[in-house]
């Protein structure tokens, strides 16, 4: 007998109907003997509906109140998920991110999870329940309903499997698989059969969708074994684990692209210290995260400081910006919300030179040009013009050999 955790994300559990095949495909893996506690997204479409709804009534809502509204679209599937399972004959109980409890900060709308109470979820498990819970929502310490960020889901299914000491958490998505780009950009992208945490923490951070970055943490924190699979058909997906010497010899593993990416670029500041932490604290306390960042050479005392943020915090973090801008007497604040950020990542980068200078040459011989430049020891990363998007991808994808 295994404990699996299972997460179905909003497109595998879209319709009655595609919760109905959900379900049978959870009594298989528990006919199979083992206990299995299931993760579930709101319906496809239902958080951005709850989201517009908020934004009508206000144009910056209030946090608190924000994550009291989104949170109800997994509270109607593992309703509805539960009550088909019992219909069939099987125990089921679903939990709220609150019932379980998960306790998470009080940063609303992006909360962390600080720690999980099993006991509740194990004992149904005995009992012979299957336990549906509802992902991307937990509870504060004053009591207060806070939600984990858009795909949150993912980190609820892993932080669970790492609290329960699950064999394997199985995401199920619209894909199987990860694979070396986004299939829709390049039809020659194939599936990985294995990815290292550190590579999957790369990907997902730059823009690759099949993986939230927080899932990717705990997974490497907690060492649990992540299998992406697709809850449309059989196959077997890819796994997410621990590095080994066969992922060190793949150069590039995969090309990520981010459209979600906005850049604010503060003119004519002074470049002395202390004025890179003035304009960034700001942003940092109100839970805005800066991705990017380049400041020019300084000329006559002056410099440009440049960063991106997410287009969703561009109106947040524009009001900041200039109020601080005028703090420090900058000249001028612009912003540019049509970039995106292309990556090229893999285990293999560290030990292989000459990777930044193929990615800059191939760019270049297509005419795309390059605003800014940021590498780890496993990824490089440059912002462009975003109408070039899927072109980069497709010439980075060929010049690193990752055709099917």
């Amino acid at each position: 007998m295994a404990l699996v955790v299972q997460k179905y994300g909003g497109t595998s559990v879209g319709t009655t109907d595609r919760i109905k095949n959900v379900a049978k495909r959870i009594i298989k893996t528990y006919e199979a003997g083992n206990e299995v506690v299931v993760v579930v997204s709101a319906m496809t479409g239902e958080t951005n509906k709850l989201v517009a709804l908020a934004n009508d009534m206000v144009d910056i809502p209030d946090n608190r109140e924000y994550d009291v509204v989104v949170a109800t679209g997994e509270q109607v599937t593992i309703g509805l998920l539960s009550m088909y399972l019992k219909s069939l004959g099987y125990k089921s109980k679903s939990y709220m991110g609150w019932q379980v409890p998960i306790i998470t900060d009080s940063t609303f709308a992006k909360a962390r999870i600080e720690s999980i109470d099993g006991s509740k979820m194990m004992a149904d498990l005995k009992a012979g329940n299957i336990v549906v819970v509802a992902g991307f929502q937990g509870m504060d310490k004053e009591g207060n309903l806070t939600t984990l960020g858009r795909g949150g889901s993912d980190t609820s299914a892993v932080a669970l499997a790492a609290a329960l000491k699950a064999d394997v958490c199985e995401i199920y998505t619209d894909v199987d698989g990860v694979y070396t780009t986004d299939p829709n950009v390049c039809r020659e992208a194939r599936k990985v059969e294995k990815v290292s945490y550190d590579e999957m923490l790369e990907l997902a951070s730059l823009g690759a969708k099949v993986l939230q970055i927080r899932s990717v943490e705990f997974a490497k924190k907690y060492d649990v074994d992540i299998h992406v699979r697709s809850s449309l058909n059989e196959n077997t997906g890819t796994m997410v684990t621990r590095e080994d010497k066969e992922m060190e010899g793949i150069l590039v593993s995969g090309v990520a692209y981010d459209k979600n990416e906005a850049k604010i670029a503060v003119l004519g500041v002074s470049d002395k210290p202390g004025i890179a932490a003035r304009i960034l604290t700001p942003l940092s306390d109100a839970a805005i995260s800066v991705d990017m960042i380049v400041q020019n050479v300084s000329h006559e005392g002056l410099t440009d400081f440049t960063f991106t943020v997410t287009k969703a915090d561009l109106k947040k973090a524009l009001l900041i910006t200039n109020e601080v801008a005028q703090e420090v007497q900058a000249k001028e604040v612009q912003s540019d919300e049509n970039i995106s950020k292309i990556s090229i990542v893999g285990l293999g980068m560290r030990s292989h030179a000459g990777v930044a200078t193929r990615m800059f040459a191939v760019l270049a011989k297509n005419n795309i040009n390059i605003g800014m430049i940021s590498t780890s020891e496993i990824k490089i990363s440059v912002v462009i013009d975003e109408k070039y998007t899927e072109l980069a991808v497709r010439v980075l994808h060929e010049e690193f050999g990752l055709q099917g």
